[in-house]
Parts: C-alpha cells; structure tokens; sequence
C-alpha cells in the first residue's frame, strides 16, 4: 500500500467497497459452503480419513437433503467427508476446491475485512490530528474509531452518530492535509534503551531498571500513534535498525495545547472526553476503566499531580493482587511498564490516569480501576491538566 493510495482515498470508494462486500456476504449466506449435518445409523461407515468420535463406533451422515443432492449432481454425492470436531458421529462434505476443514471455514465471513483499508487508514489519521483520538491506527473501523467520529461529530456540531458519512468527511477533508508523510530514521531512534523481554510477572519486573520499547519498530509505531502491524506492513524494505532509511508513518500533527478544566470519563462508554473552561470539547480518546471486580471511582475528583516517566509502587493490600505476588513491589519506569508514561494522580488515593504497555488493547480489556489510555494519548493529556483545578467526572 503506497503513499498515495492512502492520500488518495475517498469515502465514496471505500462505500462502494463496502457495498460490494455487503453483496458478496449476502451471497455467501444464501449460499453457504458449509452443508449441514444430520445424524444417520449407527453401523454406517466412516468416510475415508476420518475418525471415530464416540464409543458408540464411527458414524458418518448425510451432508444434504436428498433435493439438494440431486441438485448439486453426483460429484457432490461423493465428495469426500470430514469428522467435525467437538461433534461425535458427525461429519460433512468438504468440497474439492476447499482446505479448510468445516470448523475453520465457518468463522471466517465473507464481509470479514483482511487487511487495513487504505481509507480508514486516512480517516483515523485525520481524526487524530483533529485531537479525537481512535487509539491506535490501525486501518480498520473497530469501536474505537466509531468514538472518535462521534467526538469529532460532536467538536463540529454535526448530527451524532459515530458513522463515516459524506458529510462527516467533507468537513473533515477541509483541512486538505496530506494523511502521511515520510520520516527518515535518526540514530536516537536505532540506539534507544531498548529491552528485548518484558516478563508479566511484576516480581520479575522489579528486578529491572527500566521498561523501555523492545526495539526501534514499537518505539516509532507509538511516535506516530499506529499499531506495529500497520507500520511493518508500509514499509517491508526495512527492519527499522538502520538510521537513514525513510519510512511511511501517520502525519498526526501537533498535539492539543488548550488548558483544560474539566474531563468526563464515561465508564460505560470506555471513553474520556477533555473540555476547556468555555466547555467546548479539547480532546477525546478511548480509555479502559475499571472492571466488575476492580471498579473505577464514581462521582467527582481533582487532578492533583501529574509525573512523567513514573515508577509503580505495587501494593496487593491496596487494590489487587498480581499472579502470586503478596508483597509491596516497587516497578521501574519506562513505556512498557504496568502505568505506561506519565501517571496523573486523582484526589481518589491509588487512582489515576495512566498510559498502557499494550496501546491496541485499550477499551478491549479491562484495568484495575484507573483510567488507561494510550502512552500518545496520555502524555497529550497530561500537558493540558492543570493540577489541583481540573475536575475529573466519572459517569456511567
């Protein structure tokens, strides 16, 4: 996928595509590949290559009706059967032009996008640079980016419905900016400090000095606030280790600089929404919030400091417990660390604001009661609270 292709891209192309799709998948379903199973006799021999699936013996069934057999003409009679797993004394015909075996073939949809779309790969970036983050870039319309639009629709006081549109990107398009740029590898980017193994285990962690990035990829990927896939998958002619070499990343442009009074964290939502003291919205970006067994807080707190590049003082009497670890453990820094970052402490002990080791699993899992966003995102924020005046509401 080109510069271009990305740059080029256009909501009506990528509608068509997704028209087309829609299509292929109606079909797919009127027509599955996939017979279904019935149960026939005990006693009735096992296809070729299958195995037996209960104590009862070997059993084998019919793969369609006796109309659709005639229908579908001899070959289709014989074609050769496969067990289904989890499923004794069923089997069902694989056809001849399929490897797959029944199971496998049946979780992969036809409107099931493979690969990143190169309009969605223009569309987050736009949005970031708009400050209403969609997490990582990634070049697919996850949940993630349906937060973005809708805080973007929200910022341009369009009608709300987290959707790409025609009228979403008209507005967006405006600023006719290209969506990715080229950015020559330096040597602080190939010599970084960077830690080939980070264990899960936080006693192992302690035992170290510092978090950092596994390698020069992981480092770049969260500079330019895309996933790691995604920037490997531009740039195939390098392994990132050679300062020099120029690669295709997102052009996310400067981050939000306006002062901010108020923040809502919208525990339902999994999403973090940023208003300065007019109340028009700063910044926006998806967040993990809390879980069932280890809630966020409820109501209103105060930011009351911010740290960058924080240590993490573990203390399972506190708030959890990690694997077998029973005793206080403090963690070193570094953006591969349980807090990511930057910390931004709330007026609610041991609860903050907070990047993440894992930026492609924010609002996919869950966190121990703090607010979880990406490192970028994070560390956006943290230059826009002012401590001890910017209000924190959490909702939902």
């Amino acid at each position: 996928m080109s510069e271009s292709t990305i740059d080029t891209a256009t909501f009506q192309e990528w509608q068509a595509r997704q028209k087309e799709a829609a299509e292929v998948a109606a079909t797919a379903k009127a027509n599955p590949t996939v017979p279904p199973t019935q149960s026939v006799p005990k006693g009735s021999a096992t296809a070729p290559g299958t195995t037996a699936g209960s104590e009862a013996g070997p059993q084998t069934v019919q793969t369609s009706s006796p109309d659709a057999e005639q229908s579908a003409g001899q070959d289709a009679a014989n074609a050769p059967k496969v067990q289904v797993a989890g499923e004794p004394g069923k089997a069902v015909a694989t056809p001849d032009n399929s490897t797959d075996l029944p199971e496998q073939a049946g979780l992969e949809t036809a409107d099931e996008p493979k690969a990143p779309d190169p309009f969605l790969i223009r569309l987050q970036v736009l949005l970031d640079r708009a400050d209403a983050s969609p997490g990582v870039i990634d070049g697919f319309l996850g949940e993630n980016t349906r937060k973005a639009i809708r805080a973007y629709e929200a910022m341009r006081k369009l009608p709300v419905d987290g959707k790409p549109n025609a009228d979403l990107w008209n507005v967006l398009v405006v600023d006719q900016g290209k969506a990715m740029k080229t950015y020559t590898i330096t040597k602080d980017d190939v010599s970084g400090r960077y830690v080939q193994d980070i264990p899960s285990d936080y006693a192992k962690l302690a035992e170290m000095k510092w978090l950092g990035y596994r390698g020069p990829a992981e480092k770049l990927a969260e500079k330019f606030h895309m996933d790691e896939d995604l920037l490997k998958a531009l740039n195939p002619q390098t392994d990132f280790s050679h300062a020099g070499d120029a690669i295709l990343v997102a052009d996310t442009g400067a981050p939000p600089s306006t002062k901010v009074m108020r923040i809502t964290v919208d525990k339902e939502k999994g999403e973090l929404t940023v208003f300065d003291g007019a109340g028009n919205i700063v910044m926006s970006a998806p967040a993990t919030i809390g879980s069932q067994d280890t809630p966020s807080p409820s109501g209103k707190v105060t930011v009351v400091a911010v740290a960058q590049d924080p240590t993490y003082e573990y203390d399972p009497h506190k708030n959890f417990t990690q694997g077998d670890n029973h005793h206080d453990l403090t963690i070193p820094p570094g953006p591969n660390g349980p807090v990511g970052l930057v910390w931004i402490a709330l007026s609610k002990p041991t609860y903050g604001i907070h990047g993440t080791p894992n930026p492609s699993l924010i609002d996919k899992d869950a966190s121990h009661g703090c607010v979880r966003l990406t490192n970028w995102d994070a560390e956006a924020l943290s230059k826009l609270v002012q401590p001890k005046e910017t209000r924190v509401e959490f909702t939902g």
